[in-house]
C-alpha cells in the first residue's frame, strides 16, 4: 500500500484541481480554503482471503460509524473524506460496499443528518460509456466515501439558483473539457 501521506496528498491535489478547480461542488472551495475537509485513509486490506475482506469491510463500516460520531462532536469540521486505496478496485463491488455503507448510516440514526456520497476511479454513471467524460465528476484518485452534513448543503442550495441544473452542468462541463483533459487531471493528482 502506497504511504497515509501520498494517499491524502493525491486526494488533497484531486479535491483542488478537479471538485474546486473545475467547481464540481459549489460549496467545496469555502471549506477547504477554511480547512474543514478531514481526510481519513482506511486500514489496509492484510491478505486476498475472504475472510480478511470481510474483515477489511467491517473495519471500514467502523470507521464509517467513528467518522459519523467525529462530525458530531466536531462542527468546526465539515466533511470527511474516507479514503481506501485497497480492497474496492472493481467499481461493481465498491457499489455494493457503497450500499452498505448508506445502510450503516441509516441503521446508526444519521440519515437526515449526514449523507455519504460515492466517488471511485473507475466510477461510471448507470447506462453511460466507461469513455464518457462525464463519468470523471465522480472518478477519484482511490475508492472513497464522502460524509456531508445535509444541513450544511441545504444551506448552501438556497443561495443557489437552480439547484436542481448542477449535476447536468458538472456533465456538461465534463463533457466540454473532453476526456483526454479529464484523465489528465485525474492523473496529474499523482504527480503531487
Amino acid at each position: 500500500m502506497e504511504q497515509m501521506a501520498d494517499v491524502v496528498a493525491h486526494t488533497q491535489a484531486w479535491v483542488s484541481s478537479v471538485v474546486v478547480g473545475e467547481n464540481f461542488c459549489p460549496f467545496a472551495r469555502r471549506e477547504v480554503v477554511n480547512n474543514r475537509v478531514r481526510y481519513v485513509v482506511a486500514p489496509p486490506l492484510e491478505a486476498a482471503s475472504a475472510d480478511k475482506q470481510s474483515a477489511h469491510l467491517e473495519a471500514i463500516l467502523m470507521l464509517l460509524q467513528a467518522e459519523l460520531q467525529y462530525l458530531d462532536a466536531h462542527e468546526s469540521t465539515e466533511t470527511t473524506l474516507i479514503i481506501c486505496p485497497e480492497g474496492f478496485d472493481d467499481f461493481n463491488n465498491y457499489l455494493d460496499f457503497f450500499e452498505l455503507a448508506e445502510d450503516q448510516l441509516a441503521r446508526q440514526g444519521f440519515e437526515g443528518i449526514y449523507q455519504v456520497a460515492s466517488f471511485h476511479p473507475q466510477y461510471c454513471f448507470d447506462g453511460a460509456s466507461a469513455e464518457d467524460a462525464a463519468n470523471y465528476t465522480n472518478r477519484s484518485p482511490y475508492p472513497m466515501l464522502h460524509l456531508i452534513r445535509e444541513e450544511s448543503i441545504e444551506k448552501v442550495l438556497e443561495n443557489i439558483e437552480n439547484p436542481e441544473d448542477i449535476p447536468n452542468r458538472n456533465i456538461q462541463h465534463a463533457r466540454q473539457l473532453g476526456i483526454e483533459t479529464m484523465r489528465e487531471k485525474l492523473a496529474a493528482c499523482f504527480k503531487k
